[in-house]
C-alpha cells in the first residue's frame, strides 16, 4: 500500500510495513488508508479506574483482547471497511449492533438481512443468523438464502430442520453442488451413511467439475474403508461418460494427498493426470505447477505454463506461478512481456498483481544499474516460489 507522508514534506513515499509497527500521527496523515499491520495509538479521553490504577503501578503487560477493551472496544476487534473502502477496526459487538439496527430499520429489505446474517455467520453467531435468515427466506429469499439458512441450522446440529431447508436449496439451485454437499454433512450427523454417499454423488452429477465434490467423495470412502478403495471409487466414476473430460477428480485426489505430509509425495502423478485430461483447466495447471515448484523443477514449471497467458489474465494463481518461474530463470524480458499482458486484464486482482510486481521489477532493475555503475556485481534480488532468495 502506498502512503503519503503528512503534507508530502519529503518523507518516504512508498511506506511498506512488515511485521509490527507503531505509528503516532493524526489520522489525516494517512490519506491512502491506514497501513496494514500498523498499531494506531488512540488517546483515551477518560481513563477507567482500572487503567488509572494500573498506570500508577508502572508499565504493565496486557493481552490483545485486554488492549482493545482498554481502548473502549466492545467485543473482539475486527477489521471492516468504511464507506470509502478504507480499512478500520471496530469492536465486534459494535459492528453487529450497527448491522442489527440497520436491518431493524427495514426488515422488508432482504439485502440488509443478508448483510447482517453474513457477519453473524462469519463470527459463528449461528443462532441469531438462523433467525435473520428465516425471515429473509420467508420474505421470498432465493436459493443462496435457503442454503445459508440450512448451514446455520447444520452448525447448531439441528439436523432435521437443516435437511428440509437444504433440500429446498437444492431444488432452487439445481446446478449448484453445495446444497448436496451440506446435505451429506447433515446425513453424516444423523448417522445415515447411505444418504450421505447418495448426496455426495448427486453433487458430482449436477457439477462434474466441482473439485470439492470429488474431494468429499474421496475422503468419505477413505474414512469408511481405506485410501486404495477411495482411489478406485473416484477413478472409476471419473471414467464414466459424463465425467470423462473433467480434470476435477484427479485435482481432488492430488489435493487430498498433498494436504497430508505423509502422502504428499504421491500427489504429483495425480496432478499430472489432471493436466493430461484437460490442459486448459486453470486449477489443474495451478496444482501441477505448484507441486513442480516445490520440487525445484523450475524449467518444467515454465514449460508447463508457457502459452497459457489467456488463462493467466483471469486467474492470479496461474499468473503468480508463471511469474515466479520466469523470475527464477532471470528471464526479465519474458517477465516484462507477461506483466504487460496481465496489466490489461479485466480482473482487478490480476491487474493489481501486475502493477505490484511491475514496480518490484522496476526497482530491481534500477538497483542493478546503480550497482553496475559503481563497478560492483549486481544483486539478483530474486526469490523462488518458496520465498527464499536466490543465490
Amino acid at each position: 500500500m502506498t502512503q503519503q507522508t503528512p503534507g508530502n514534506m519529503g518523507g518516504p513515499q512508498n511506506l511498506q510495513l512488515k511485521g509490527g509497527a507503531a505509528i503516532v500521527a493524526p489520522v489525516s496523515a494517512f490519506q491512502g488508508g491506514i497501513p496494514p499491520n500498523a498499531l494506531i495509538v488512540i488517546p483515551v479521553t477518560k481513563p477507567t479506574d482500572a487503567l488509572t490504577e494500573n498506570l500508577e503501578k508502572g508499565p504493565f503487560a496486557v493481552t490483545q483482547e485486554q488492549m482493545w477493551e482498554l481502548l473502549g472496544y466492545n467485543g473482539p476487534a475486527v477489521q471492516v471497511q468504511d464507506g470509502e473502502g478504507r480499512p478500520m477496526t471496530i469492536g465486534l459487538d459494535d459492528l453487529l449492533s450497527g448491522l442489527r439496527d440497520h436491518w431493524s430499520e427495514d426488515k422488508a429489505d432482504p439485502q440488509r438481512g443478508r448483510m447482517f446474517a453474513s457477519e453473524l455467520m462469519k463470527y459463528k453467531r449461528f443462532e441469531e443468523a438462523e433467525k435473520v435468515l428465516a425471515k429473509v427466506v420467508a420474505s421470498g429469499g432465493g436459493g443462496e438464502d435457503w442454503m445459508t439458512l440450512g448451514v446455520a441450522q447444520l452448525q447448531q446440529e439441528k439436523f432435521n430442520e437443516a435437511e428440509g431447508t437444504l433440500k429446498g436449496a437444492r431444488n432452487l439451485l439445481p446446478e449448484n453442488p453445495f446444497p448436496s454437499l451440506h446435505l451429506a454433512k447433515c446425513y453424516k450427523g444423523k448417522g445415515n451413511k447411505e444418504e450421505e454417499r447418495s448426496s455426495i454423488e448427486h453433487a458430482i452429477v449436477v457439477q462434474p467439475n466441482s473439485v470439492d465434490a470429488w474431494a468429499v467423495l474421496f475422503v468419505h470412502v477413505r474414512d469408511e474403508k481405506d485410501e486404495a478403495a477411495a482411489i478406485e471409487v473416484v477413478t472409476t466414476l471419473a471414467d464414466a461418460e459424463p465425467n470423462k473430460k473433467s480434470a476435477a477428480p484427479f485435482v481432488a485426489i492430488q489435493g487430498v494427498l498433498a494436504g497430508n505430509e505423509e502422502t504428499r509425495e504421491k500427489a504429483l502423478p495425480w496432478a499430472e493426470k489432471a493436466v493430461a485430461r484437460n490442459n486448459k483447466d486453470a486449477l489443474a495447471l495451478v496444482a501441477y505447477s505448484a507441486l513442480l515448484g516445490q520440487q525445484g523443477k523450475i524449467d518444467e514449471v515454465v514449460k508447463l505454463l508457457s502459452g497459457h497467458e489467456d488463462l493467466m489474465v483471469r486467474d492470479v494463481r496461474l499468473a503468480h506461478n508463471y511469474f515466479q518461474g520466469l523470475m527464477n530463470k532471470r528471464d526479465i524480458q519474458a517477465v516484462t512481456q507477461l506483466l504487460n499482458k496481465l496489466a490489461a486484464s479485466p480482473v482487478a486482482e490480476v491487474k493489481q498483481f501486475a502493477q505490484e510486481q511491475g514496480r518490484m521489477v522496476a526497482q530491481l532493475l534500477q538497483q542493478q544499474q546503480q550497482q553496475l555503475a559503481q563497478g560492483g556485481a549486481a544483486p539478483s534480488g530474486l526469490v523462488g516460489p518458496n520465498g527464499r532468495p536466490l543465490s
